[in-house]
């Protein structure tokens, strides 16, 4: 009696279990051209508001490259193509001018920050401080930095005129210039530290990075430095071909620099190629952060080649080729197409993923850095067989974390940050008035402090008591920092501050022990084991 019940109970399970089977087998709905197609078609006919075509267009290339989820892959539109090639070139059609935005009043100002040398700025009398009043018949009144900094731009050849205000100059000041190719240095300047130690800052890797970093040290060696620092800290890359021709300054013809490994393409080696140094003296590497790309391939070739010892902290890890292609229209795609890899077989990249805000942040953050957390990381070996170590970025032989404010003076510049704008303000004017009375061995004055407090306060800076010595070195340090530039020049200035700088400062210590590359290696594992013995301080 039960068994017509069961059989159409099972009859009804049977069903939808062959219907699943049925729909299984099916292939699943997948998104073709023509999805793109309709898309495009509903936006253009039925979206609310109207939409031009290359609008639509650029709008949905754009969306394709963003979900990607990639930070470094990126369409550019034509004028930021033009600023991407300039900006990684090296050179542009303008007057030599560093521009910098200060906060005056309720308004702002652009102000002349820096002035490169052998260009239309230096050559027509510009002073660093003066203020741009009015470009052509552009007027700079709250004019936005972009705007008058593409102003100044050109065709070299072409004339542009520029009124500006300078400071305890009653009458405007009115040039004329004719454009140039302006050659941006990739070394600003290069110099002698300490006992015979040179110096080489290197900011970026253009066209031109190779010549002049070769020329500096070739200068220094010249000059009697027996060992050198370049300072990679934060150099963000840029052409690679440069990185290449560094790394061969100080390498053997021959020698692998970085692999390169991609998705449908064989393994590429780059190695050094014959220009090298004529001298090879001891060189130290420094690295932060802020360290990237390019910079990253050059200290991780030299480490693994055991011809730089690397001191600091580890390096950014952006150990990803980027590739542009030119598109039409003036439109150019830079898209990641492969992975940098040292000679040692470190991968240079450190994995990150892209928050919805935009930021992107390490998917396992290091904690502070120090030399028991680093032996943790993967290692590998460097040719004569020290330990290096992986695990993205360029790790340091010897880790001497970055120069850190006190609580004290992190609560103080907190408490001004709503003003900071117009704290930098008055800093910078004031530092171009001492420009002319300040002695080159000068020393901040009881007096000059007072003044400055005078000016902070009549610019609604107040400083509370509780801040107290915290502001007062903080201001002294900022004061001298700006003056020091205006009356020593870059290098002056930074053979003053080299004790503020403990990286610097370790690394010309432990050449100025060193005659030998390999001296210089057993010293930083003395400094490493030092290092190691001292607990870090949380507080």
């Amino acid at each position: 009696m039960l068994r017509p019940r069961t059989a159409a109970v099972a009859s009804l399970l049977l069903i939808p279990m062959v219907a699943g089977g049925f729909f299984l087998q099916q292939a699943p709905p997948r998104a073709t051209p023509r999805l793109f197609d309709q898309v495009l078609a509903i936006v253009a006919s039925r979206y609310v508001d109207s939409l031009q075509s290359p609008e639509v267009f650029e709008k949905a290339a754009k969306g394709l490259v963003r979900e990607l989820n990639d930070p470094y892959s990126e369409l550019f539109a034509p004028r930021q193509s033009e600023e991407f090639n300039r900006s990684t070139g090296g050179r542009y059609g303008g007057v030599g001018m560093l521009l910098e935005e200060q906060k005056v009043g309720a308004g702002t100002s652009i102000i002349v920050s820096r002035i490169f040398p052998h260009t239309p700025a230096e050559d027509g009398g510009v002073h660093e401080g003066d203020r741009i009043m009015r470009v052509d018949s552009l007027p700079t009144a709250d004019a936005k930095i972009d705007k008058v900094s593409d102003a100044l731009r050109g065709i070299p050849g072409t004339s542009v005129q520029v009124v500006f205000q300078r400071p305890r100059v009653v009458e405007p000041v009115k040039l004329t210039f004719k454009r140039a190719v302006v050659h941006v240095p990739a070394v600003p300047y290069a110099t002698i530290i300490g006992d015979r130690i040179g110096y080489i800052p290197l900011q970026t890797f253009n066209e031109n990075t190779a010549e002049e970093v070769d020329a500096a040290a070739t200068k220094l060696v010249g000059q009697g430095a027996r060992g050198l620092v370049l300072d990679l800290r934060d150099n963000g890359g840029g052409i690679v071909e440069q990185a290449l021709a560094v790394s061969s300054l100080f390498l053997k013809s021959g020698q692998p620099i970085v692999n390169v490994r991609s998705r449908n393409a064989p393994d590429e080696v780059a190695r050094a190629t014959s220009e090298h140094l004529a001298t090879q003296p001891p060189l130290v590497i420094l690295t932060d952060g802020g360290t990237a790309s390019a910079s990253e391939i050059v200290a991780g070739a030299l480490q693994d080649h055991d011809r730089a010892l690397v001191l600091g902290t580890t390096s950014f890890g952006k150990g990803l080729v980027q590739s542009l292609f030119p598109l039409d229209g003036g439109y150019a795609l830079k898209i990641t197409t492969g992975k940098w890899y040292t000679p040692s077989g470190r991968s240079i990249h450190r994995e990150r993923k892209l928050l919805a805000d935009g930021r992107f942040v390490e998917t396992r953050p290091d904690s502070l850095e120090t030399e028991a957390e680093k032996k943790a990381r993967p290692t590998y070996s460097s040719d004569a067989g020290r330990t290096v170590y992986g695990g993205g970025g360029i790790t340091p032989d010897v880790i001497v974390p970055d120069d850190t404010l006190l609580t004290t003076e992190q609560e103080f510049l907190r408490a001004i940050a709503p003003k900071a704008q117009a704290f930098v303000t008055v800093l910078n004017q004031y530092a171009f008035e001492l420009k002319g009375s300040a002695p080159r061995d000068f020393s901040i004055t009881p007096a000059w402090r007072t003044e400055l407090r005078r000016r902070l306060g009549t610019a609604g800076i107040t400083i509370d008591q509780k801040y107290e010595p915290a502001a007062t070195r903080i201001l002294d340090r900022e004061l001298d920092r700006r003056l020091s530039r205006l009356v020593l020049g870059d290098a002056g200035a930074r053979q003053r501050s080299v004790a503020e700088d403990h990286q610097l400062a370790r690394a010309v210590a432990l050449l100025a022990g060193a005659r030998t590359q390999e001296a210089l290696f057993a010293a930083g594992r003395t400094g490493a084991s030092l290092n190691a013995a001292v607990k870090p301080d949380h507080n």
